[in-house]
């Protein structure tokens, strides 16, 4: 079992970028798949990126493609997601989940850890 940790959050202008780090405290990161959401007030979480076990597959929304990557680096048990031209609708809290196995699904229902999310809001 892991436990997460998003970090990295706080208020961007409209344009510019972050990086949101996730630690995972647990054994066996590396065989567990990751993804990351986003829930802004009033909507449902929504799938933002996923990226494989290994890190040789990587899913994007359309919504943020060409915008965002998702990368990890198992030697220090952490994903990240490098977010640029941000706009007011990517205001939200951002979390990070997981799942053992390859690759985790685009529904939160397909992970079973979570973080307890990083706030970004984009001011414009």
């Amino acid at each position: 079992q892991l436990q997460l940790i998003e970090s990295g959050g706080g208020l961007v202008q409209a344009g510019g970028s972050a990086k949101l780090p996730c630690s995972a405290s647990g054994p066996n990161f590396d065989r567990y798949a990751l993804g990351w959401f986003r829930q802004a007030p009033g909507k449902e979480r929504e799938f933002v990126a996923r990226i494989s076990e290994r890190g040789s597959i990587t899913d994007y929304a359309a919504s943020v493609k060409g915008r965002i990557t998702i990368s990890r680096d198992n030697s220090k048990n952490t994903v990240y997601l490098q977010m640029n031209n941000l706009q007011s609708e990517d205001t939200a809290v951002y979390y990070c989940a997981a799942v053992l196995g390859t690759i985790g699904g685009r529904s939160p229902t397909s992970y079973d850890e979570w973080g307890q999310g990083t706030q970004i809001t984009v001011s414009s």
